[in-house]
């Protein structure tokens, strides 16, 4: 995931409304949101070079996703694939604040991340950059590619658009959501973030939606998740065209 917008504790019927852009290289090999085969209760999409994921939720409730922290200074060779991080929290057994609070002591084990997991009334935060934990209070967050609530436009005009979408018409909860998240609006040279990448290239992944002839926005995801039921829609971008997957659960116990 490259953009992270989500709700929390803020809707009288969904506890957490996550609405989700995953950017990468078109090349990279991926299936789209299903539950998996050796884990039937994962929901997710699959990185099938690393066999990890960006984001998903199991059946009892348990939601994870993560962003990659932007540094194209950092060393990366010889660390581990931060999709592994997102589905060890999925399939961890313990308490997911456990799992989070065990990650301060492997900060160097992965490239930069922001990783974002709860189940029930818990919700946490955590980046190997930032390397505080912290827990989510009710509200509108974003995160893209620095810290949590980091006042880039895509996520000051994610948080805007979740603020306006979740207050308005609720039957068109999902669809509202999915169209925000395909805004391709560049930002202005003069609110573009400097994160060590050529101007170029600030301005093409300044949209929430990123276009480019070799990465960009692969999918995009809504997940509604109420005390009972969970919601989960998952729109994927090809060459080919448009598909989308869409799950209903039950919460299980």
């Amino acid at each position: 995931m490259c953009l992270i917008i989500f709700a929390y504790q803020v809707h009288p019927v969904y506890k957490l409304i996550v609405a989700a852009n995953r950017d990468e290289f078109l090349q990279r090999p991926t299936a789209p949101a299903h539950y998996w085969e050796d884990q039937p209760d994962i929901l997710a999409g699959r990185d099938l070079e690393k066999m990890g994921t960006w984001m998903g939720v199991t059946r009892t409730g348990r939601f994870a996703a993560l962003t990659n922290y932007r540094d194209p200074k950092e060393i990366t060779e010889g660390k581990r694939s931060r999709g592994e991080l997102v589905a060890d929290a999925l399939k961890h057994k313990g308490n997911v604040k456990d799992y989070m609070q065990s990650l301060a002591g492997k900060q160097d084990f992965y490239p930069g991340y922001n990783l974002l997991a709860g189940e029930g009334t818990e919700l946490y935060y955590y980046s190997n950059k930032g390397q505080k934990l912290q827990a989510v209070d009710p509200g509108i967050y974003g995160v893209s590619n620095h810290l949590l609530n980091t006042e880039w436009q895509k996520v000051q005009k994610g948080k805007e658009g979740m603020s306006k979408i979740i207050n308005g018409e609720q039957d068109e909860l999902v669809g509202n959501l999915l169209n925000m998240l395909q805004n391709a609006d560049q930002a202005p040279d003069e609110l573009l973030p400097n994160t060590g990448v050529s101007l170029e290239w600030e301005r093409r992944l300044s949209p929430l939606f990123i276009q480019s002839e070799n990465y960009g926005t692969r999918s995009s995801t809504v997940m509604l998740m109420a005390d009972k039921a969970i919601q989960y829609v998952e729109r994927v971008f090809t060459k080919e065209g448009v598909s989308e997957q869409q799950y209903k659960m039950n919460r299980s116990k």
